[in-house]
């Protein structure tokens, strides 16, 4: 193969000339501090996992213990993919338990992504480099942080599979195909994005490492069959599959009809979420030495890329720009593309491959620097978490089994300072809206916003729960309760909320201990303190139903 490379500077006889650079030792320790915050922190905060968490617990055996054969029931004709940690739970959570299973599933989604993009980068220049180092830092980025665990552990699984696939290219195109046929089952069973990320990559790769190929029509020609073979082997598998079960998302109400970013500021917002965790600036002050160190390369002329890819991650970048943010039941799609961007991008190109010792030392500094200054950052952040953990793990002790929880919050004026960093992300999006749902595995509770919803969960509720149950719940303002404009905004995607006097026995609010934007810490008539933990505050409901104040809070105008 013939690489698009600048020039090797005159190096004969230098001394200090390294033979080889290596990312080996930095690799190990990221991952063995990745594993380390998995451990020390139960419940980070990272949206989704909470969520996640109730759900591999209930399909690890849980769903068989009061009151959930009369709640939820397992179907897997609901669904062809998105599945991936779903099977795993039915498979291995009896074995290992849903808790290290969740922890290992979290653990993977961290570290899968990037070390598919250092396998890539190996495979295509030929051994270790520093600049693998810097693709440690697309561990952490708006989906890992949203909690997306299928859809990252499908990006990293997207990756080792081209590098197999790249591997079997120069082989006999029988076996091609039939690998092609099992990684596209496979990627499809874990996230449909997954299998599109894939044949983007093989279809990159297809292309070779020049643009030469597109001056010659008989190269050109070659190319098209081969990308036409390489899309059918990849695109049979989900058709098979889609045939056999005809489960699509559906925005059913949730709130996730068609959105999009139809905005510069909101296109831009959308291309950093590849580095977005829990405040913005903080991740450009920490991704911007790795941007200067590709453009430092890129003008001294010390760039080896393959063209194909750079094709490829074009094409992502355009996805990026153009695709919904919402649609079909399915939320912040045109998220999943900046990452995709950004690891191709990181695999593609070798900057300063040819570098003297006392030039490299450096660079390998300023690199592990930023790598882990953003693990530190993302750490503080799982650290100040804690308390808010423990707070909901107190009131939840309080909750007997079989009740139903009603899950509200405190919605703050704006996103939280440095000292609450950790519960928002991506421009002020809440990461505790989940962590009621742990009332499932831990009270035995039943909680309306467990994730069930068709075309992506083998869970379903059962009647007459399913009543006032949603495939996919938010977190609403407690003034949702004492402001009738609130209601009626929220009525279509939380229909649980009608009658909620009737139909549940315990309010559970979290971010308590910041006031409401819209009613401050005020709450309806007729409920119990049952226990303040800061965080998280239990209230019992009062079945007979009380006489409601005609007051209504001076927060409720701005709902209105």
């Amino acid at each position: 193969m013939n690489r698009i490379a600048a020039p090797v500077h005159d190096l004969a006889g230098r001394e200090d000339l390294i033979a080889r650079q290596d990312s080996n030792i930095a690799i190990a320790v990221f991952v063995a501090l990745a594993a380390a915050l998995v451990v020390l922190f139960h419940f980070p905060p990272v949206l989704d996992y909470a969520n996640h968490y109730a759900r591999i617990w209930l399909l690890s055996g849980g769903i068989g213990e009061p009151p959930f054969p009369e709640i939820y029931a397992i179907d897997w004709n609901r669904t062809f993919t998105n599945v991936g940690i779903d099977l795993l739970a039915v498979w291995l959570g009896p074995l290992v338990g849903a808790d290290q299973l969740a922890r290992a599933l979290l653990f993977l989604a961290i570290v899968l992504p990037p070390l598919g993009a250092i396998g890539l980068h190996r495979a295509l220049f030929d051994g270790r480099h520093y600049w693998q180092i810097a693709m440690l830092s697309f561990g952490w980025c708006a989906t890992m942080i949203g909690g997306f665990i299928n859809f990252q552990i499908g990006l990293g699984m997207a990756l080792f599979f081209s590098c197999i696939d790249l591997r079997l290219q120069v082989g006999n195109p029988v076996w091609l195909f039939a690998w092609r046929l099992v990684a596209a089952l496979l990627l499809t069973v874990m996230h449909i994005f997954s299998l599109g990320f894939y044949i983007a990559i093989v279809c990159g790769l297809e292309f070779s490492w020049r643009f030469d190929i597109l001056r010659s029509k008989a190269g050109l020609a070659t190319l098209t069959g081969r990308l036409a073979l390489a899309i059918s082997a990849c695109v049979l598998p989900p058709l098979a599959l889609y045939l056999r079960t005809a489960a699509l998302p559906d925005a059913g109400g949730s709130g996730l009809g068609l959105a999009w970013n139809d905005g510069v500021i909101l296109i831009l917002i959308n291309l950093v979420s590849a580095i977005t965790t829990y405040v913005p600036l903080v991740d450009v002050v920490l991704i911007l030495p790795l941007i200067l160190i590709c453009t430092r390369a890129a003008r001294a002329g010390d760039m080896q890329m393959h063209a194909g890819l750079a094709v490829t991650a074009c094409g992502l970048l355009l996805l990026s720009c153009i695709s919904p943010r919402h649609a079909l039941g399915t939320g912040w799609i045109s998220w999943r593309f900046p990452i995709m961007t950004a690891l191709v991008a990181m695999a593609m190109v070798c900057p300063f491959a040819n570098l003297t010792r006392r030039q490299a030392l450096p660079l390998a500094l300023v690199i592990n620097l930023a790598v882990f200054g953003r693990a530190g950052w993302i750490g503080w952040n799982w650290w100040l978490a804690e308390k808010d953990v423990a707070a909901v793990e107190a009131v939840l002790r309080k909750i007997p089994a079989g009740a139903a929880v009603l899950p509200l919050g405190h919605e703050p004026e704006t996103a939280s300072s440095l000292a609450h960093s950790n519960r928002h992300f991506a421009w002020g999006l809440d990461t505790f809206r989940h962590l009621p749902t742990l009332a499932v595995p831990f009270s035995h509770a039943f909680v309306p916003t467990l994730f069930t919803a068709k075309g992506k969960q083998p869970l379903s509720v059962l009647p007459p729960w399913s009543e006032i149950a949603v495939p996919e719940g938010n977190l609403v303002s407690i003034g949702v309760l004492l402001c009738p404009a609130m209601m009626r905004e929220y009525e279509g995607f939380t229909p649980y909320l009608s009658d909620w006097r009737k139909r549940f026995d315990f309010i559970l609010v979290a971010n308590a201990d910041i006031p409401d934007r819209y009613v401050g810490s005020s709450m309806p008539a007729g409920l119990t303190l049952i226990e303040d933990a800061g965080f998280a505050k239990l209230y019992a409901i009062d079945k007979v139903t009380p006489a409601e104040s005609l007051s209504i809070p001076a927060g409720c105008a701005r709902a209105s």
